[in-house]
């Protein structure tokens, strides 16, 4: 049995100031990862879902950029008034929310 049904890696990553691509830090993604945590502890679904920060995942243009595995499904410029959907649609139904995938095609390739 798995541990966990999915695993959500939030890129956390912190970039000089000015830099083009930006930082997905300065895009409240640790508010973003918190509220992750706090809704998984709510709906008593903490054994099935995980959200963990991350490193850079190379999509900080697209920040606050997350990754859902084991699927695969890259989500960009994600807010805390998109966690809810993230878990009741794509977490615990398994449809993912396509307004918030990352459209560039290096993401999301299996498409």
């Amino acid at each position: 049995m798995k541990r966990f049904e999915k695993h959500i890696f939030i890129c956390e990553n912190k970039r000089e100031a000015g830099h083009p691509r930006g930082c997905c830090a300065d895009k409240n993604s640790s508010e973003v990862k918190k509220l992750f945590k706090q809704k998984f502890q709510e709906l008593g679904i903490k054994h099935q879902f995980r959200a963990n920060s991350a490193g850079c995942l190379d999509a900080c243009e697209f920040g606050t950029a997350l990754v859902v595995y084991p699927e695969q499904i890259w989500y960009g410029n994600v807010t805390i008034n998109d966690v809810d959907e993230i878990i009741n649609s794509h977490l615990i139904n398994n449809k993912p929310v396509e307004r918030l995938k990352i459209k560039d095609k290096r993401f999301n390739k299996d498409e």
